[in-house]
């Protein structure tokens, strides 16, 4: 009779204490689940930015050219000189045989700042500067392989 009494003594706090363990037991496994996802996503995709960073050109020296004033789209004008970093391979004549003469460079400098408001030369420069770089790295990049790897402003007046 014990026995029948201590069933029926049991509240149904006892049954929501049995079934929180199920739910306790659920979230602990999704937790592990994420944790060797995460742990998954990070040793297959990781590896592939170690490679990217691994494949940077080798530093062949610096071009510079001559500073040129450029008429800002809202008036004034800027004197910007930039000096180009060039790969070992562009140093020692080129992927296609020619070494970088910076043609290209300034007539893609003077087509982004000649864009710009003489506000976005003064307070978005880095922004400016990054747009430069990018186009430059893009333009004197053949058959996949860079000639140019950065871009930098020696000279930089506005008026």
């Amino acid at each position: 009779m014990a026995d029948k009494k201590s069933k029926k003594d049991e509240t149904p706090e006892d049954d929501a204490a049995k079934g929180g363990g199920k739910k306790k037991l659920l979230v602990v496994g999704l937790v592990a689940l994420l944790a060797v996802a995460g742990a998954a996503y990070f040793f297959l995709f990781a590896g592939s930015g170690e490679a990217e960073a691994a494949a940077e050109p080798e530093h062949g020296g610096y071009v510079a050219l001559e500073p040129i004033a450029v008429n800002l789209a809202g008036g004034g004008y800027l004197k910007v000189g930039i000096t180009l970093e060039i790969t070992a391979e562009a140093a020692a004549g080129g992927h296609g045989g020619a070494s970088v003469d910076g043609a290209k460079a300034l007539d893609l400098l003077i087509s982004t700042y000649s864009q710009a408001q003489p506000a976005d030369v003064v307070g978005a420069r880095d922004a400016l500067k990054e747009a430069l770089e990018q186009k430059i790295v893009e333009a004197y990049t053949e058959d996949g392989v860079p000639m140019v790897m950065h871009v930098y402003l020696t000279e930089y007046v506005t008026q």
